[in-house]
């Protein structure tokens, strides 16, 4: 008869688990806090209610419009962790989601406006403009705004337009003059363009920069527009779509053309949530707007100011030109210590392991691996994922110049790169252009491995070199994502790296690796393993420990092990940015799991593991995070550090992560974060300005 393990069973109780979505708002709340946190100049703070508004668009258009494609759907089926069913996860993320909206206007009304008055930079309402600017305005309105207004009418043969996803628009109500009308009263739409700033400088004498929102100067020169009516009301609102693609791969004979079909549609799909701006709407035109877009109570906002504060981003760019007291100060990227700017970048390969930290060292020297095998006469063969690129890529350009001198370049660029298919669309275009063979990856799998192989024919021998890293090539994010990658040109790592390309190419099975872990599966399966040897060692040497950083801890296979491993005595530690589906200090549950989350200047990006095994201290990088999709739905690599002193630095950027007391929160055994207490003389340490503090030194003591 076979045996029940109760305490396995006891570790699936959903009341050790965070749900996903939950997670992830706490997340974006933790965003938000920087906004309030005086610590960061006033601009930047500016900046985190933009960040905080953009992450909440993604959140809707593909978490929420997931899960109220289920509800359509009929499912009623509680999710697999914290035990929710759509409706109820969909119920608590309106909740949580109006709270926080409601926070982040009072942040932007009450405390970063009246900063920003206390710097001279002003942001006017219409009716407190004096009489020549509002003249200026008027002209500006007359020549710049009218003529790219179209005003659309709403009757009986011109039906509700279909306004684009994230769009800003007008609900006008207007009454025709001719009072004898059954119906004098119409409704319009006006469509805020997309194409003039939403900000307008106003021009002063008293040295004050003054700014008016586009759509409050278009509402009040509205009737315009509307010649022989009264204008009665005008509504501000916005709408957010579903924008997840629903991508048929196996009947695509072209991937390419589906998933520009589909970018087509993502303009379209159902509303997900209805913004309306509080001092500009009317009660009807709220109920009418609810029943044309049949969208639910719960999902209509109510914003106490400028709807979509992602307006910020432009106004950050705009201010700090003039402002530089008001951001961060410059840090720049140093030189990597593992290699010098005269030094030949595949002799010092051919000599050691080369590794990278971004953005504390620069980026430089992967788009130079890159370019000089473009270059190098004896580099035979150029291949490389890409995820997500910059609008201008170094990297795109020295694939093309490789192909066109006749290398064999292989690129796998990934068409479903989330809101990045239509550049990468482009990007593959472009590079099939310019004869590169272009490759879109594996059937219903996202392939987010961040592996370029350099194949070079050195005195009559084949050569390879291997960049791995946890980051994208994109040389913009670079400077503010923290990242980690590896040159190297190991024999061994090399032939991995060539099976890999075959096996993402052609049709083969998958290889046996010599040091590659690579999902789908495969990396799942090595965590366990490594875990269960954690817990071994522990009960042999009683020094068991695991260190990991990642963006995101959500699969339950992987979190019950590490329930049992907690049980089992193993300290472990978890830096997770974002969603964490995993509650820590749980008695008997996680209670030797600590959680920490550092959100800063800097997006936290780079995935670190770390097994202490007993003295051999185990690491790894990887491209993935300990989540259901990347260990099932994506191509994923998770590779070894080898060279003592790169584990050595890898675990002193661990520590100082670990010892931060100013940008880190930990969550509590109820799944609520935080801010780390700072012990009593114990130092301030800022982790990511003490690891720039680091490189900044390095480079001083070379000198």
């Amino acid at each position: 008869m076979k045996t029940i393990d109760k305490s396995a069973i006891k570790l699936q109780s959903p009341l050790y688990y965070n749900n996903r979505e939950l997670s992830w708002l706490a997340f974006n709340e933790r965003v938000l806090e920087e906004s309030l946190d005086e610590r960061n100049p006033l601009l930047e703070r500016l900046k985190f209610l933009a960040i905080f508004s953009s992450n909440l668009d993604e959140f809707f258009m593909v978490r929420v419009a997931g899960l109220k494609d289920q509800v359509k759907a009929g499912f009623n089926k509680p999710e697999n962790k914290a035990g929710m069913t759509p409706k109820q996860q969909l119920n608590q993320i309106a909740k949580k989601t109006h709270n926080l909206v409601q926070l982040q206007y009072e942040a932007y009304n009450k405390v970063l406006l009246e900063k920003l008055k206390e710097e001279n930079i002003e942001m006017i309402k219409m009716e407190d403009i004096p009489s020549d600017q509002l003249n200026q305005l008027e002209e500006y309105f007359d020549e710049q705004i009218f003529p790219v207004l179209t005003p659309m009418a709403v009757d009986a043969y011109r039906p509700f337009p279909m306004l684009l996803n994230k769009s800003l628009n007008l609900a006008i109500v207007i009454e025709d003059n001719d009072e004898f009308l059954e119906n004098r009263f119409k409704t319009a739409i006006v469509q805020v363009p997309a194409v003039l700033d939403r900000y307008v400088s106003l021009h002063t004498s008293n040295g004050k920069m003054q700014f008016v929102l586009l759509e409050e100067i278009i509402s009040h020169f509205i009737y315009k527009l509307f010649k022989g009516y009264k204008i009665v009301s005008v509504s501000i609102f916005r709408i957010t779509r579903n924008a997840d693609m629903t991508i048929h791969e196996e009947g695509a004979r072209d991937l390419l053309k589906e998933i520009e079909k589909e970018l087509k549609k993502r303009k379209w799909g159902a509303a997900v949530r209805l913004e309306i701006q509080k001092d500009y709407f009317d009660e009807n035109i709220l109920r009418y707007l609810t029943e044309e877009l049949e969208v639910h109570e719960k999902d209509v906002y109510e914003i106490d100011g400028p709807i979509d504060l992602t307006i910020l981003f432009g106004f950050y760019k705009d201010m700090a030109k003039t402002r530089e007291d008001l951001i961060f100060q410059t840090l720049i990227p140093q030189p990597p210590r593992d290699i010098a700017s005269d030094e030949d970048i595949f002799e010092k390969i051919s000599e050691q392991d080369i590794f990278l930290h971004h953005p504390y060292e620069s980026f430089e020297p992967v788009i130079e691996f890159v370019t000089e095998a473009a270059e190098d006469p004896d580099v035979l063969a150029i291949k490389q994922t890409l995820y997500r690129v910059s609008g201008d890529s170094p990297v795109i350009e020295a694939l093309k110049r490789a192909a066109e001198k006749g290398k064999q370049v292989t690129v796998l660029v990934e068409l479903k790169a989330r809101f990045d298919e239509e550049n990468n669309v482009q990007w593959a275009k472009e590079l099939e252009k310019s004869g590169c063979h272009v490759i879109y990856g594996m059937t219903y799998l996202k392939t987010h491995s961040k592996i370029t192989l350099v194949v070079r024919r050195k005195n009559n021998k084949i050569e390879r070199f291997v960049h791995l890293g946890t980051g994208n090539y994109n040389d913009q994010t670079a400077k503010i994502y923290t990242d980690m990658g590896l040159i190297t040109s190991k024999r061994k790592f090399g032939i991995d790296a060539t099976n890999f390309f075959n096996y993402l190419s052609g049709y083969t099975e998958k290889p046996d690796f010599h040091h590659l872990s690579v999902a789908p599966f495969d990396i799942r399966k090595d965590f366990i393993k490594l875990i269960e040897e954690e817990i071994n060692f522990h009960k042999r040497f009683g020094n068991g420990r695991i260190i990991s950083k990642m963006n995101s801890l959500t699969d339950k296979v992987v979190i019950t092990k590490l329930y049992e491993a907690s049980n089992a005595g193993v300290k472990i530690d978890l830096i997770v940015r974002g969603t964490c589906c995993l509650r820590p200090g749980i008695k008997g549950v996680s209670e030797n799991i600590r959680v920490r989350s550092i959100v800063g200047r800097f997006l936290e990006h780079s995935r670190i593991y770390f097994f202490h095994h007993n003295g051999e201290g185990k690491t790894f990088l990887s491209s993935a995070d300990l989540m259901t999709r990347n260990m099932e739905k994506r191509v994923e690599i998770l590779f070894p550090i080898y060279d003592g002193k790169i584990k050595m630095r890898i675990n002193t950027i661990l520590e100082s992560a670990l010892s931060d007391n100013v940008k880190a929160r930990e969550q509590d055994e109820f799944g609520i974060y935080h801010y780390v207490e700072r012990k009593q003389d114990e130092p301030v340490v800022d982790s990511q300005l003490l690891l720039f503090s680091k490189a900044y030194q390095v480079m001083e003591d070379e000198e």
